[in-house]
């Protein structure tokens, strides 16, 4: 292969980072288009494609999602014993000013409408699984789409503590489940890159025995 290509490749795979802070810059629809195009080229059960990406760009609307988030998210950090004072500036910084603030935001919503039925909870759940496993490698073209195209973003899990909320607030249908939030802009910060475990950390294979050695291709890396 070209080693162009792949160094360009690898090149955006690496240098991915999870951006907080953006510029005021409006990112053009054609460009977002862009980037919603490669999350729907990303693989999924059954061809299912269970990912729904919701755009929140009235700000009454994104307030309405913030205000509900909040309240879930302070009553949990509160059962945990958390001080006040502590919530109320964590909320402050991690809900309000980046979800307000944000020049894009997306829900990414699974919907199990094209999944396999079963009748039974085993395989309900697994099906479940396959659907979460799906959207996420969708979200992860996404970013790599974004990066690609110079935007920073960053992926956010808080939607999955309270699902409810999240759907009442937007008022979405019931077969949507919220799964995540991911912020977008042009990158007003460059994170350092975050520790890598090595490749002999996580990837492994099965010896005569049963159990777990670094695979053998991994003998001639430092």
């Amino acid at each position: 292969m070209n080693s162009r290509k792949l160094e360009a490749f690898y090149g955006v795979v690496k240098s991915r980072r999870s951006v907080r802070s953006y510029t005021g810059e409006r990112v053009r629809d054609e460009v977002l288009r862009r980037v919603f195009e490669a999350a729907r080229w990303a693989p999924s059960a059954h061809n299912s494609q269970p990912w729904r990406f919701i755009v929140l760009e009235d700000l009454k609307v994104r307030e309405r999602l913030v205000n509900a988030m909040k309240s879930a998210w302070i009553k949990d950090l509160l059962r945990d014993g958390v001080p006040m004072e502590k919530v109320l500036k964590l909320v402050e910084e991690e809900c309000v000013d980046r979800f307000m603030k944000s020049p894009v935001i997306i829900l990414a919503c699974l919907t199990m409408e094209d999944m396999d039925k079963y009748p039974d909870d085993r395989r309900r759940a697994a099906e479940h699984a396959m659907a979460v496993q799906s959207v996420a490698a969708s979200i992860q073209n996404l970013l790599l789409a974004a990066h690609w195209e110079g935007l920073g973003a960053c992926w956010v899990c808080a939607p999955l503590f309270c699902q409810e909320e999240v759907r009442r607030a937007l008022c979405l249908p019931k077969e949507l489940e919220p799964q995540a939030i991911i912020t977008m802009g042009y990158p007003a910060e460059k994170p350092d890159p975050p520790a890598r475990k090595r490749l002999s950390e996580i990837v492994l294979s099965v010896t005569p025995g049963g159990g777990l050695k670094p695979w053998r291709g991994l003998k001639s890396l430092p």
